[in-house]
């Protein structure tokens, strides 16, 4: 079996559900992995969108969740997980809201991909601080051992009147 990473809250390629997004209650979806090579001493995750802000002209990644030093022991994360509820050790980075935590989807046009991207590393990192996607990326390079990705999409619900002319 190969390393990966699946969600119980949609389908890979599936559509995500709004109580994950601004729409909804703003919970992080339930994550599980499997396979985590052996050598691994830490996980780290990074979940973006490279469609912001619009897919038919994306100019830019914009990251929405940023955790390291996650025990590659840990089956995963609850669903709405929170920062004191992480598993013992996790430490948080911040997303591109400023915040620390799961920035919920809310894409201003159009089907948007969020990218789940898990890495297994060889060794944990040093304490980063509040590390940007960018700051953790770099403290990884040379010690990924493997990555699993898992994708979902979603698109918000738009609500058009229609107008019908009377007759």
């Amino acid at each position: 079996m190969a390393f990966a990473i699946r969600s119980s809250a949609f389908a890979p390629g599936g559509q995500i559900p709004s109580q994950f997004t601004c729409e909804g209650q703003k919970l992080s979806p339930e994550l599980s992995w499997s396979d985590v090579p052996q050598e691994a001493r830490a996980l780290a995750l990074i979940v973006d969108d490279p469609d912001a802000p619009d897919p038919a002209a994306p100019l830019r990644v914009f990251t929405h969740w940023v955790l390291y030093n996650i025990p590659p022991d840990a089956p995963g994360l609850r669903e709405g997980v929170t920062p004191s509820s992480l598993p013992a050790g996790t430490r948080l980075g911040v997303n591109d809201y400023g915040d620390e935590g799961w920035g919920p989807p809310c894409p201003p046009r159009g089907r948007h991909r969020y990218v789940f991207k898990l890495y297994a590393l060889d060794a944990p990192l040093p304490d980063l601080g509040r590390p940007t996607k960018p700051e953790l990326e770099r403290a990884m390079q040379g010690h990924v051992l493997a990555e699993a990705q898992l994708i979902g999409t979603y698109e918000k619900r738009h609500h058009v009147r229609r107008h019908h002319p009377q007759i």
